[in-house]
């Protein structure tokens, strides 16, 4: 608490020797910077990588070719490693320090949820964040929802399509796995809402603590799941906790639908039961769906996939992060990041700074901070390529430029879109 007080008192107070070199909320001659709070060497490390290549396979190329209006569009990253209290640091030294233009792509609820304060605090300032790496409702209900715009779907939606899906299916008792903090609550509070829609009720529940990997046991919350005997279990969470408790429900014989929001980061799940699976010899990838918020990363019909899928493959090794951000501690074979050819999670990103162009090019020449919300709420309905309208503004001022969610399951290693007329193998018998 100390240290957040000193960190609260700087932003109230300033930096006089800076202030002159401040843009006063104007894009800089060359470069418009965008800031990124997030984690790049801890337990949910996979997402924050991904989002940031995919969003720098669309920058690069389009600061080769000058930029928007002769400005670079720059991504200043900070490592958070999932903690909120670094997320305030980083937040503060955003704004205070580097200036940025906008916040962009923070990744998780409960450092999203310590960053928007910040943002009220400098409201003065006209500081936004761009759609960050989250659905929770936080940043989209009062008081906080005037501080940012969102291109993704909402956790809410994400439930809302799950428990219809599966309740249309007879599969009626779904239980959850969550992360005890802000993240897993907000989708624990989806899932009742949801349920409760169709006069239902959460079947049970178990929880882990934030941080935990993959390798540790979860028998104590399988033996939940165990007791329950659920039709499903929605698991809202990160990768390495949602596959270690996927892998030892399997173990112990659990073999209902396990569902995971788009948060969980499938492709970085599915590579760690994949290679749990060769080892045991165990089938650790079946009757697993995951709700998406963008496309299928294999749906190459899709204009913006076709585009992506090209730049991540000509931009592989240019998009990544410098070392210092991924290995704070030093560079080890065991900390090594492999990098994801492709996913939804870089997708998302990819089409994060697609947006963000969009709206920067309609703001002309000398782009101002306090133009960029009434920018973003003029553009009405527009098109990135997705195969679905989007739309800001309007009549109800929309803030969310999709409400479209996607369904997928793994088949042949990977995961592919799953069909609304494809539920009905996964009904109760």
């Amino acid at each position: 608490m100390p240290t957040l007080a000193l960190l609260l008192a700087a932003a109230l107070l300033g930096d006089p020797a800076s202030a002159k070199e401040k843009t006063a909320g104007n894009a800089s001659q060359s470069e418009i910077r965008l800031g990124m709070s997030a984690d790049f060497s801890a337990s949910a490390r996979a997402l924050s990588i991904e989002l940031y290549r995919g969003a720098m396979a669309y920058l690069l190329p389009l600061n080769n070719a000058g930029g928007v209006n002769g400005k670079q569009v720059v991504i200043k990253p900070y490592d958070d490693q999932y903690e909120p209290d670094l997320a305030v640091r980083n937040t503060l030294k955003l704004m205070d320090e580097d200036d940025v233009f906008a916040l962009f792509s923070y990744v998780g609820t409960p450092t999203m949820n310590r960053a928007l304060p910040l943002l009220q605090m400098h409201h003065d300032k006209h500081f936004l964040l761009l759609f960050p790496f989250t659905g929770a409702d936080t940043n989209r209900i009062p008081p906080y929802d005037q501080l940012s715009f969102n291109l993704r779907a909402s956790y809410d939606q994400e439930m809302k399509g799950l428990v219809d899906h599966f309740v249309a299916v007879n599969r009626t008792r779904i239980a959850v796995f969550y992360q005890a903090d802000a993240y897993g609550r907000a989708g624990w509070g989806g899932l009742r809402r949801a349920l409760d829609e169709h006069g239902l009720e959460i079947a049970g529940e178990a929880t882990y603590r934030r941080g935990s990997p993959f390798d540790q046991s979860y028998d104590r919350q399988v033996a939940i799941m165990q007791r329950l005997q659920p039709d499903a279990v929605v698991c809202v969470g990160t990768y390495p906790a949602c596959a270690g408790f996927v892998r030892d429900m399997r173990d112990r014989d659990v073999d209902c639908p396990v569902a995971t929001l788009s948060f969980v980061g499938g492709g970085a799940m599915l590579k760690l039961l994949s290679a749990a699976e060769q080892e045991s010899n165990r089938d650790y990838t079946s009757r697993l769906v995951s709700s998406q918020v963008v496309p299928s990363y294999n749906d190459e019909s899709v204009p913006a996939v076709r585009e992506y899928r090209e730049a991540m493959d000509r931009y592989r090794d240019a998009i990544m992060l410098p070392d210092s951000l991924l290995y704070p501690h030093g560079k080890t074979a065991e900390r090594e990041y492999a990098p994801l050819p492709y996913g939804f999670i870089s997708l998302e990103g990819y089409l994060n700074a697609k947006l963000f162009t969009a709206i920067l090019q309609r703001m002309g020449a000398d782009p101002r901070r306090a133009d960029l919300a009434a920018t973003v709420l003029a553009m009405g309905d527009f098109d990135l390529g997705m195969g679905q309208p989007l739309s800001f503004g309007g009549e109800t001022a929309r803030r969310q430029a999709s409400d479209k969610v996607y369904y997928t399951v793994v088949r042949d290693g990977r995961f592919v879109a799953l069909g609304d007329g494809e539920w009905e193998a996964w009904a109760k018998p």
